[in-house]
Formats: structure tokens, sequence, C-alpha cells
């Protein structure tokens, strides 16, 4: 049996992984971070435009990512109402804030795993070189 390093301490470089998960449901069900985070920024503007401008997106992307999202399931994730007068707006169905919670707790038990299993390796990780982007970012 291999002998494990000690464990890092927890404000570890370790400890700061983001994990960035993409689920395949199926193949045209592809679920990801960017819809993640919309449906969440969705929930807290309530408003696709808005979320979409907080993401960098245009209207149309972050509305044909809601489109593909609701597609994916027999309910809703965001419903959304006709713009006009009294302006539209778009909110999370209960599917839709459970599903994100889900999503959500799936990271945080990444985030985890990537500390146990990683963390032994954190003392043998090179410095970021000056000036360049960490791969993934």
């Amino acid at each position: 049996m291999a002998r494990r390093a000690p464990r890092p301490l927890p404000d570890g470089r370790m400890a700061g992984a983001v994990p960035r998960l993409r689920i395949l449901l199926g193949p045209d069900h592809r679920l990801g971070p960017g819809k993640f985070d919309l449906i969440e920024a969705i929930g807290e503007t309530g408003s696709i435009s808005a979320a979409g401008r907080r993401l960098g997106m245009s209207y149309r992307r972050a509305w044909l990512l809601v489109d593909q999202v609701n597609r994916m399931f027999r309910q809703p994730v965001v419903l959304a109402a006709a713009g006009g007068a009294q302006g539209g707006g778009a909110r999370l169905t209960p599917f839709g804030q459970d599903l994100l919670a889900a999503y959500r707790r799936i990271e945080a038990r990444t985030r985890d795993a990537i500390a146990e299993e990683l963390g032994p390796f954190e003392a043998e990780l090179a410095p970021p070189e000056p000036g360049l982007d960490p791969p993934g970012g």
C-alpha cells in the first residue's frame, strides 16, 4: 500500500480548486457550469436579459440556453413572461430551484473529493508562472 503524504492545510491551493463539471445525460442533454450559472442568475435577477448581461452574453444566447434546458426535462426549469409595457420577467420553477441546488451540491462534493484525493500531491504543485492564466481559467 502506498504511503500517503500529510493532508494539506485547508487554505492550500487544492482547497480552492474550482471544478467545472459538465454532465452528459444523453447526446442532446448536456448540463454544465454555463447553463447553471445562467439559471442561477435568472433566479437572482428575475430576468433572462439581465442574467445574460451579468454573464456577458447576448439576450439571444441566454434565451437559447434557457430553451435548451427547458426542453431537456418534462417540467420547465425557467418560466418566462412576455415583455411589454409591464416588462417581462423570468423565474425559476420549484423544479428548476431543485435542479440548481442539486448541481451546486455536486460541485461542493466534487471540491471535497478534489481536496481529499489530490491534497496529498499539493506540495508537488509547481508555482504559477507570472502573467499566465491558469489552465482552464
